[in-house]
């Protein structure tokens, strides 16, 4: 549930404390231009709710969840109201235009992807606009089984959904000879066409946020001044892969003659809505047109059961036509079909199923590899003071908590042995 609302009254008497503890003494009279903002008739506005003071305070806050040690989040705070009510006009006048953002590299087990920081005013309206608008909007038109980055869903949902698809397949047929098919997009995010994207969301929000949905996307534009002629006519068409773009091409190859419009910035909340909702025609040809029972996404992972092998490369064939219309390109090497009673994996952990049905899950043991490079890492920055040994033991308690039952009981041992070892005791559990 959603903080209290806050009141015009409300706003007042927080920003007389706040004056009192030395903050900026016009907040009150901020807060005075605020209703007579409305008064004035700017209610009138181009971004139907989330221009709404209510809105973009629980924006901001839920932006500085997680982030509230940084500078910027604690500049921003300590003048809120200010900034709040500059992001307000801007959205009602239809002004509001998107900061430069911060791009930095990020390697995530051995895959490097490079991610785009927003400024602090960027991800408040990118809050205020995906919890009021975007996801209400489009979480209606996904299926069940489409549960990444949605509310009361997540990574744990995904896997308990997979699970259960495999259970009722074994319940409906008897038999653990079935066949698992797996789809993965290739540079799924680097390939989005902001054409595509206008063509499937914009019939499903209010035509009042087209314009601040304009602005964001348009400022995922790609500068690819780089590109021969022949290159660009091609380019929305061609593969693009963000990593290799940002390795190669410097600043002043990047004149802005040429845009490609094409590519999210991963790092932006937008992003994530948009992703999610993309692929839907491939969800829709998967559960109505093939009826298929057993069928879920998560974010550019698509699975899938079904009784024979031929059925699973015809599918896959009627997928690749699918993602095909809306420019996906289908990574080829991570396309498979395995048979049920063989080990697979699927969202990190490595499955298989009995012949009378039980379906048994262990953990990637790469994951228990790195968890062990990790602790070993905390030992070396916790001797520099560089963090504090809570820090440490939080961080290998929620690990533990969430792997364990995935587990050998040799690589529980392994694992309470090396951070005994580590760190002379262990960790206290409540």
């Amino acid at each position: 549930m959603r903080k209290e609302k806050l009141s015009l009254e409300n706003l007042n008497n927080k920003a007389e404390e706040e004056s009192e503890a030395g903050s900026s003494p016009c907040r009150s009279a901020l807060c005075d231009e605020l209703r007579r903002a409305d008064d004035r008739g700017l209610s009138e506005s181009n971004t139907a709710i989330i221009d709404d003071t209510n809105i973009l305070y629980d924006a901001m806050m839920a932006s500085m969840n997680g982030s509230d040690w940084k500078l910027e989040p604690q500049k921003f705070y300590h003048n809120w109201l200010t900034y709040l009510y500059d992001l307000k006009m801007e959205l009602r006048t239809g002004t509001y235009k998107t900061s430069p953002c911060s791009e930095f590299p990020l390697n995530e087990r051995g895959k490097i992807r490079f991610i785009h920081g927003n400024r602090m005013r960027d991800r408040v309206v990118r809050h205020a606009l995906c919890d009021e608008i975007l996801a209400p909007c489009l979480d209606k038109y996904l299926i069940e089984n489409n549960p990444a980055s949605r509310k009361g869903k997540g990574i744990t949902y995904a896997r308990a959904r997979f699970e259960k698809d495999l259970h009722n397949f074994y319940l409906k047929h008897r038999t653990n000879q079935g066949y698992v098919g797996f789809v993965d997009f290739s540079k799924y995010y680097d390939n989005i066409r902001h054409d595509k994207i206008k063509e499937s969301i914009y019939p499903r929000i209010p035509k009042e946020i087209h314009w601040l949905m304009d602005e964001i996307i348009d400022d995922f534009e790609i500068d690819v001044s780089y590109m021969t002629d022949e290159q660009y006519a091609t380019c929305l068409e061609d593969k693009f892969d963000s990593v290799w773009y940002y390795e190669n091409i410097t600043d002043d190859q990047k004149t802005g003659e040429k845009m490609m419009a094409k590519s999210v910035n991963i790092g932006d909340q937008s992003s994530q809505n948009i992703g999610i909702y993309f692929p839907t025609p491939i969800d829709n040809y998967c559960k109505i047109v093939r009826s298929l029972k057993w069928y879920g996404r998560y974010m550019d992972d698509v699975y899938f059961i079904v009784p024979t092998r031929e059925e699973a490369l015809d599918i896959i064939e009627g997928i690749k036509e699918v993602a095909a219309e809306l420019n996906i390109f289908i990574n080829d090497r991570k396309t498979r079909i395995v048979k049920m009673d063989r080990t697979f994996k699927y969202l990190q952990i490595k499955y298989w199923m009995t012949p009378t049905g039980k379906v048994v899950k262990r953990i990637n043991p790469k994951a228990v590899t790195r968890e062990r490079r990790k602790l070993k890492a905390y030992k070396r920055i916790l001797d520099q003071g560089i963090i504090d040994y809570e820090t440490v033991e939080q961080a290998y308690k929620s690990w533990m908590g969430d792997y364990t039952k995935l587990m050998s009981k040799k690589q529980i041992k392994g694992m309470k042995q090396l951070y005994k070892e580590l760190f002379g005791k262990e960790p206290r559990w409540k």
